[in-house]
């Protein structure tokens, strides 16, 4: 499902954060991508969702070059891709609903469909029943399950999340990697960026280490551990 082929990101003359990257996730996969501050885990979430553009290599989704696509299709693209940030990046001025539905109102999506999506999503991060509260009355693990519910509205194809429990305390961490869990379950593919080891050990099926920018090693677990 995606493909990764010697991608390597340079941003200044001699300091690359990627290096001959070569990866393959197959559709309904749930990997992790960790290692220390610096190794490159962001910089290699934001060439697959096509944010930056890698310095060398190529990038194949569903059999389609992605970095061979014109401008103009690139929302395509994006369409059928969720990604949740560390900050959230919710608008605290909107209530919850509001700030699900965001993207398909941008898509011009019929108010009776993005209703129906909005309350799907909402119903699967648990978080239906307040949908007409503001962020700011939300707890900090609640706010993080509105920015799920907002990258799976559109029934992506893929979820990608950067350092998504960074902030959280393990118990919370713990029920937010379960939504993940749940999500991949009904089939999209997941790539997790995180340095937490306890939970990468205890929900993890295939690992990617990486280490200034280089793979260091792989590691996928046995389907009895799964």
């Amino acid at each position: 499902m995606i493909e990764l082929y010697h991608i390597s990101k340079q941003y200044q003359e001699g300091q690359w954060a990627l290096l001959d990257i070569n990866l393959h996730v197959l559709k309904g996969d749930f990997w992790f991508i960790t290692g220390p501050s610096g190794s490159g885990k962001s910089t290699l979430l934001k060439i697959i969702f096509r944010e930056i553009l890698p310095s060398r290599g190529q990038i194949v989704i569903d059999g389609i070059n992605i970095l061979r696509l014109p401008d103009h299709r690139i929302y395509r693209l994006r369409r059928s891709m969720g990604i949740v940030f560390q900050d959230f990046r919710l608008v605290f001025h909107k209530k919850v609903f509001e700030n699900v539905a965001i993207g398909l109102h941008v898509l011009g999506v019929p108010l009776k469909e993005v209703r129906r999506r909005v309350f799907n999503a909402l119903r699967l991060v648990n978080l239906h029943q307040k949908m007409w509260e503001y962020p700011s009355h939300l707890s900090y693990g609640e706010q993080q399950r509105v920015a799920i519910a907002r990258a799976v509205v559109n029934e992506p194809q893929i979820l990608l999340a950067d350092e998504p429990t960074g902030n959280l305390d393990p118990e919370l961490a713990s029920e937010i990697m379960s939504v993940f869990k749940e999500i991949n379950k009904q089939g999209t593919t997941v790539i997790i960026c995180s340095h937490d080891k306890e939970l990468i050990r205890h929900f993890g099926d295939k690992i990617l280490f990486l280490f200034k920018g280089k793979i260091i090693g792989k590691e996928v677990l046995p389907s009895s551990k799964r």
